[in-house]
C-alpha cells in the first residue's frame, strides 16, 4: 500500500492517450449539419493533466502519438497547457492519432471518435522502463489505455515500476465498449487492474460493469476497497457520489449548472480531486472540488480548454449554491 501522502509532491505522470477534437460551431449545431469545426486538444489522458495543471499541479504524459500534423497539433497543445511531453514518442507508419467529432449539446449529444490504429495504442514497455519514476507523486491511467496490446503491457509494466518507486496508483475506470475486443476481456483487465490500485474513479455504469451486473457496482466498489483501495469514489451522475475508504463511506451531492453538453465531467473531477488531495485538503473536501470542476466543465465548450484555474474553482465553490444534499 502506498503512501497517499507523497501526493503533496504535486507532480503527477499520466499513462495515455492525447488526441483532437472537432466540435461542431456554433455550439447546439449537429454534426451532419455543421459547415465549421474548432479544434481543442482531447484525449481523457490528456484532459486529466491539463485539469492537474490549471490546478497548479505538474503534470506529464507518457504515450504516443502520430508521426504526422495531427500528432503535431497535439504536442503543440500540451506545451500550451504546460503538460510535460519528455516521455511521448511519435509513431510511424499506419498508426494515427485518435480524432473525435463531438457536439455542444446535451440532448441527443453525438461523439463520434476515432480509434482504429490508434497511435498510443503502440506504447511499449520500452517507453514506460524509459521514465524515472522517484520523480512524481503518483501515477494515473485510465482504462482505454488496457484496451489493446503493445499498450496494456506497457501500462501494467509501468505499475510495476511505480509501485516499486513507491507511488501511489491511480485509475480512472474510463470504460470505452468499443475500444476493446470483448466485454469479457475488459471486465478481466479492469479486475485486475483494479486489484492494483490505491485510487479508483468510476461511475455507476463502470463499477456495474466490472461487477458483471448493473445493480451491483456499489458492491463492486466496496469489494475493491476491502481488498486494498485506500479511496474509492462511485460516481452517480445527478445523484452525486458515493466516497468509499477502510474507516466507511459517505455520499456528496452535485452543484447544478445549466449544462452545454455531457463531455468532459469525468476528467475535470478526478484532476481537480487529486489536486485537492494533493493541497492536503479533507477528502469530503476534494470530491466536493471535483464535483464542482466537473459542474463547470460541462457548462463550457470543449474539454481541455473548459478546465478551470485555481481561481476560477476557487469563485465558483464561493458563489455558487450547492452541492445539493446527497
Amino acid at each position: 500500500m502506498a503512501d497517499l501522502a507523497r501526493l503533496a509532491e504535486r507532480n503527477f505522470l499520466i499513462i495515455g492517450r492525447a488526441g483532437m477534437d472537432l466540435y461542431a460551431d456554433p455550439p447546439g449545431t449537429r454534426t451532419e449539419a455543421a459547415t465549421r469545426f474548432t479544434t481543442a486538444l482531447g484525449g481523457s489522458s490528456a484532459n486529466i493533466a491539463v485539469a492537474l495543471t490549471r490546478q497548479g499541479c505538474r503534470a506529464a504524459l507518457v504515450t504516443r502519438v502520430s508521426d504526422d500534423a495531427i500528432g503535431r497539433f497535439c504536442l503543440n497543445e500540451l506545451d500550451r497547457y504546460d503538460v510535460g511531453r519528455r516521455h511521448i514518442r511519435a509513431t510511424a507508419g499506419e498508426a494515427r492519432n485518435s480524432l473525435a467529432l463531438v457536439e455542444t449539446r446535451i440532448e441527443d449529444c453525438q461523439s463520434v471518435i476515432y480509434r482504429n490504429g490508434a497511435a498510443d495504442f503502440t506504447m511499449t514497455v520500452a517507453d514506460v522502463e524509459a521514465v524515472d519514476y522517484r520523480g512524481f507523486a503518483a501515477l494515473v491511467t485510465t482504462g482505454t489505455v488496457f484496451a489493446a496490446d503493445p499498450s496494456r503491457s506497457a501500462a501494467f509494466r509501468a505499475f510495476d515500476l511505480a509501485r516499486a518507486a513507491g507511488l501511489p496508483l491511480i485509475f480512472d475506470i474510463d470504460y470505452r465498449p468499443y475500444s476493446w475486443p470483448s466485454a469479457q476481456v475488459a471486465s478481466e483487465v479492469y479486475a485486475r487492474a483494479g486489484a492494483l490500485c490505491d485510487v479508483i474513479v468510476g461511475n455507476d455504469l463502470e463499477f456495474g460493469f466490472m461487477a458483471g451486473h448493473p445493480d451491483h457496482g456499489l458492491d463492486a466498489a466496496r469489494a475493491l476497497v476491502r481488498h486494498g483501495a485506500q479511496i474509492v469514489v462511485y460516481k452517480m451522475g445527478e445523484k452525486g457520489a458515493i466516497t468509499l475508504t477502510p474507516d466507511g463511506e459517505f455520499a456528496t451531492g452535485i452543484y447544478p449548472t445549466e449544462a452545454l453538453k455531457p463531455t468532459g465531467a469525468g476528467d475535470s473531477f478526478l484532476g481537480s480531486f487529486l489536486a485537492g488531495l494533493a493541497a492536503g485538503l479533507p477528502l469530503r473536501a476534494a470530491v466536493l472540488r471535483g464535483s464542482a470542476a466537473a459542474a463547470m466543465v460541462v457548462a463550457r465548450v470543449g474539454c481541455a480548454p473548459a478546465m478551470p484555474t485555481q481561481a476560477e474553482l476557487d469563485a465558483f465553490l464561493a458563489d455558487h449554491p450547492g452541492p445539493t444534499s446527497a
